[in-house]
């Protein structure tokens, strides 16, 4: 089981912005920040549902290749939100909500870049 993951980030101002914005249709929530000084040089934010962050970005080099990271939503109106906050939020679409049968036939997902090119993606695998 993963307890958390996260990506590098260029700009952090603007990635944060995105991620709490884009993730916010599934319940997630800017919910710790990690300060350098504190860390001893790095620079993150922790984005979870309540109570524990398990999504974070952190200020670096961003990750080449970009990384996909997929988050799990419990009805597909949800995953139609998150591609609808995350494009007014800058980021740019990889795959507009539907059905992916090649998946299997349930599979139901839509795709965004972050703004490093990060391949971003809400799925709901649950019958309608």
């Amino acid at each position: 089981m993963i307890d958390h993951t996260g990506v590098s980030v260029s700009d952090f101002a603007r990635s944060k912005e995105f991620y709490a914005r884009a993730l916010e249709p599934i319940g997630y929530k800017l919910m710790m920040e990690v300060p350098a000084e504190v860390s001893g040089g790095y620079e993150g934010a922790g984005f979870g549902v309540p109570p524990k962050p398990d999504f974070w970005i952190g200020r670096g080099k961003p990750n080449v290749p970009p990384l996909h990271v997929a988050f799990r939503a419990e009805r597909r109106e949800l995953v139609d939100a998150f591609y609808k906050a995350a494009l007014a939020a800058g980021g740019r679409d990889n795959g507009a909500p539907g059905l992916r049968p090649h998946y299997h036939p349930n599979y139901y997902g839509a795709f965004v870049f972050d703004p490093d090119g990060h391949n971003i993606e809400v799925v709901c695998q649950e019958a309608p």
